[in-house]
């Protein structure tokens, strides 16, 4: 089941949101937790009936770790409390193997996210940042919680603990929820779905068909997809959690707008960035060990950024490119960025993320090859075609939407129009809110490419 769907919209949400709220809030919203719990496992179960078990066993195994691991560390017991940690970290790390990269099983939804988020939950009890959870249903609601299940943003427990417990779903959060939601919606189906149906197109050009500008176009299509289809994603994650009452961390900003490597990776995916960085790179030594240290440091995190997304060679190619430019941007080439116009500085970091998706895009290599040649003018398909004019001239509007919706001006006009609170401005919203909508809904009837790229990770 995918948030981009009508059996999502029009029954499991609504059922969903109408027993919870008909749920009294008392005991520290425990049966509130039971109900988004229970829901999450019937949301998992519908796309991955087996599996289940999976998620389940990572959530028990962490749930008795992170209770033993919590119950030494208060006793100052650490080297007890380290045995439970290891224990987290080798038995949720064995499963990403097992069905993850063994190759043997069909992938689990989500296991890559559901696995690290349980993870640094043991890791952070053991470090002290946060409490040992002593009920079952609050941790399972945790780790199970569907609208960010599957794909993100990946949430830490001390980020979310109180929430637990505490939280309030008030008219304001409803609200902001449901604009989130709906504005991620419309990225997913109004942009990002009709950036893939060009990439697709492309794509399935036999190598005579395939000219320079149709290959240059792709990429970039598939640059659009990857940004609208991920970050829709999260903005329905993020909103729908502000509807249950919760306020979790941002995972996009506007990352298209970077003037450098460093500054793209501190605005896409920052959750995934800020997993790496508090479990992986500061407990290797960061900065703090010598430069020649740093640049392993950096390497194993974009060895294993690159491993997380896949166990092909594309992603960890795609991560080691990453490194390269991270590791440049470090010594000497940020330095340089910075005594360069802004425009140009942004073209340099568009250029770099451009050819990172070409890497990105295919698992296999050889069809790296094919479109490169492509791309370089000497594939057999020519500079241009009639058919490739045709394919930018019916999406030219299409593209110049993209364009637009990848950077902060819609986010700075609208903030403009509505900076007066009033009936005027509500009404405004809610308008825009129904239009969003409505269209998706319309294109969600008609359409039939509705996947989430972030989904096989």
């Amino acid at each position: 089941m995918v948030f981009s769907s009508l059996l999502f919209l029009v029954r499991f949400l609504p059922c969903v949101l109408l027993i919870y709220f008909i749920v009294p809030g008392c005991m520290k919203n425990t049966w509130k937790n039971l109900v988004l719990f229970l829901f999450s496992l019937l949301f998992y179960a519908w796309g991955e009936p087996v599996y289940i078990w999976l998620m389940l066993f990572s959530t028990a195994v962490d749930y008795i770790n992170g209770g033993l691991c919590g119950y030494f560390v208060e006793r100052e017991r650490r080297s007890t409390a380290r045995i439970f940690v290891v224990l987290s970290v080798v038995i949720n790390l064995s499963l990403l193997a097992v069905f993850k990269y063994a190759g043997k099983y069909a992938l689990p939804i989500g296991i890559s996210f559901y696995t690290f988020q349980s993870m640094s939950y043991t890791i952070d009890v053991y470090r002290g940042e946060a409490k040992a959870e002593r009920n079952p249903v609050n941790f399972g609601a945790y780790i199970s919680a569907f609208p960010q299940l599957i794909a993100g943003p990946i949430v830490r427990f001390s980020d979310i603990a109180v929430q637990l417990r505490e939280r309030r779903s008030d008219i304001e959060k409803i609200r902001y929820g449901v604009m989130r939601f709906v504005c991620g919606l419309g990225k997913k189906v109004l942009l990002a779905n009709q950036a893939g149906e060009i990439f697709r197109t492309v794509t399935g050009y036999n190598a005579d068909q395939m000219t320079t500008v149709a290959a240059w176009l792709g990429i970039l299509a598939f640059m659009f997809q990857i940004y609208f289809d991920f970050s829709g994603y999260s903005d329905m994650a993020i909103g729908l959690m502000s509807i249950f009452g919760f306020s979790i961390p941002e995972n996009f900003r506007y990352p298209y707008e970077s003037k450098s490597i460093t500054e793209f990776w501190r605005r896409w995916h920052i959750s995934l960035g800020s997993w790496f960085k508090e479990y992986v790179y500061i407990p290797l030594g960061g900065s703090r060990k010598g430069m020649a240290r740093t640049f392993f440091n950096i390497f194993v995190v974009w060895f294993l950024t690159g491993l997380w997304h896949g166990a092909s060679v594309n992603f960890v190619l795609w991560g080691l490119y990453f490194c390269f430019f991270l590791i440049m941007e470090k010594t000497w080439l940020l330095k340089f960025l910075e005594c360069l116009p802004g425009w140009l500085s942004h073209v340099y970091s568009l250029v770099v993320i451009y050819f990172g998706w070409l890497l990105f895009a295919w698992e296999d290599i050889h069809g790296h090859r094919v479109y490169l040649k492509a791309m370089a003018g000497i594939g057999a398909g020519g500079f241009v075609s009639r058919e490739t004019m045709y394919l930018i001239v019916s999406n030219i509007v299409l593209l110049l939407l993209l364009l637009i919706g990848a950077t902060s001006y819609p986010k700075r006009i609208a903030a403009a129009l509505t900076k007066k609170d009033g009936i005027g401005t509500s009404l405004m919203q809610t308008v825009y809110v129904v239009i969003i909508l409505v269209l998706s809904v319309v294109y969600l009837v008609n359409g039939t490419y509705n996947p989430f790229l972030y989904f096989r990770f």
